[in-house]
């Protein structure tokens, strides 16, 4: 059994194969996710996990370059933005129209989807490099 860091295998697995610029998705609970992208699904009921409890776990094992949200959450959902920019710190943001955020999840290697109830809570972690 695993003593530290992240316990559920699918994530783990798939921070432990990241290479530099692969992305990392993390959703709430309606956004759609391709067919053609690993989906691990963590949503229980709405809430549960949240966004920022996944985005705070997966943080702690991976290292991100940067992240791309989408430009609707600095207008629909600001609180949700702060908390996410108290997060990742000063990792560089690059903001995009939803539909080109959409477009984006389809090169991500996977998508986690949460039972995040709070619209455009969504994040693509670009994976950086340790050395």
């Amino acid at each position: 059994m695993k003593k530290t860091g992240i316990i559920n295998a699918p994530i783990s697995a798939v921070i432990a194969a990241l290479g530099h610029m692969d992305m990392l998705s993390i959703a709430d609970a309606g956004l759609p996710i391709p067919q053609e992208v690993q989906r691990i699904d963590l949503a229980l009921t709405q809430g549960i996990p949240g966004f920022l409890d996944t985005l705070r776990v997966v943080l702690s094992e991976m290292k991100v370059e940067k992240v791309i949200i989408a430009e609707e959450m600095k207008e629909i959902s600001p609180d949700m933005l702060n908390e996410i920019q108290g997060l990742i710190g000063d990792i560089p943001v690059d903001f995009v129209p939803h539909p080109d955020f959409k477009e984006l999840t389809k090169s991500s290697r996977a998508i986690i989807r949460t039972g995040e109830y709070t619209p455009y809570a969504n994040i693509i972690l670009v994976s950086g490099v340790v050395f």
